[in-house]
């Protein structure tokens, strides 16, 4: 009987969703200024849900992984910062990605004041974000 892995198809399947999402920030919206942003209701709900579903996805593979490995989180921001230890991140990178997961829940409950500030943060921890799949789907994939 194979051996059952805890949420590795799903695993693998969201980061596919998060390359994909991350493809279109890219593409679409890296380059948006803050007036671009205020000015443009439209823009600003496709940044923002963007934003939010990169970070959403990222944190249920985070704690996926981590569930797998028998690692319990209590929040969000655990589950990144633990996925960011187990992959032997710097302290510095461990609390970036959990800053993130705050950035996340600005965007899911819409707090007004914050939005922009926590899509530029996004994007200034892209490279981050990536570093981090990358750990996940090596061990994922061996």
């Amino acid at each position: 009987m194979p051996e059952f892995r805890y949420g590795k198809g799903r695993i693998i399947e969201s980061i596919s969703y998060i390359t994909e999402e991350i493809k279109e920030f890219d593409a679409e919206y890296a380059a948006q200024t803050w007036k671009d942003y205020r000015d443009d209701k439209k823009l600003q709900k496709l940044i923002d849900r963007t934003v939010e579903n990169i970070l959403t996805a990222l944190i249920e593979v985070c704690g996926a992984v981590l569930t797998g490995r028998g690692v319990g989180v209590e929040s969000y921001s655990e589950a990144l910062a633990g996925a960011g230890r187990l992959f032997g991140f710097s302290e510095t990178e461990q609390e970036d990605l959990s800053r993130l997961a705050v950035q996340r829940n600005r965007l899911a409950h819409r707090y007004l004041n914050f939005r922009w500030q926590a899509v530029r943060m996004f994007a200034e921890q892209r490279p981050l974000v990536v570093k981090l799949l990358d750990g996940v789907l090596a061990g994922e994939t061996k």
